[in-house]
């Protein structure tokens, strides 16, 4: 498996928020699904919907994550499941 290779460069702003809350750990029920998804988009995965499901995957890793909106928040165990594959 490959593991997603990134740098954070110090830029303010909400991807940097974001990114840095999923990574922490510590606030994985008050993330806004669309955030989820742009920092997703961002770090290069490639996005497909299919009913309420949201795909996303990238050409050199195997896992795929699948994400389902709880209103306007992400579901806190699939916040844990970008973590863990962000940090690969």
């Amino acid at each position: 498996m490959v593991g997603l290779r990134f740098q954070l460069q110090f830029v303010t702003g909400r991807f940097d928020n974001v990114l840095e809350a999923v990574l922490r750990g510590s606030s994985e029920h008050n993330i806004n699904f669309g955030d989820l998804r742009h920092v997703l988009s961002q770090l290069g995965f490639q996005e497909r919907i299919k009913g309420g499901h949201f795909i996303f995957s990238r050409e050199a890793m195997m896992e795929i994550i699948n994400l389902q909106p709880a209103g306007s928040k992400a579901k806190a165990y699939q916040v844990k499941q970008v973590r863990n594959l962000v940090v690969k």
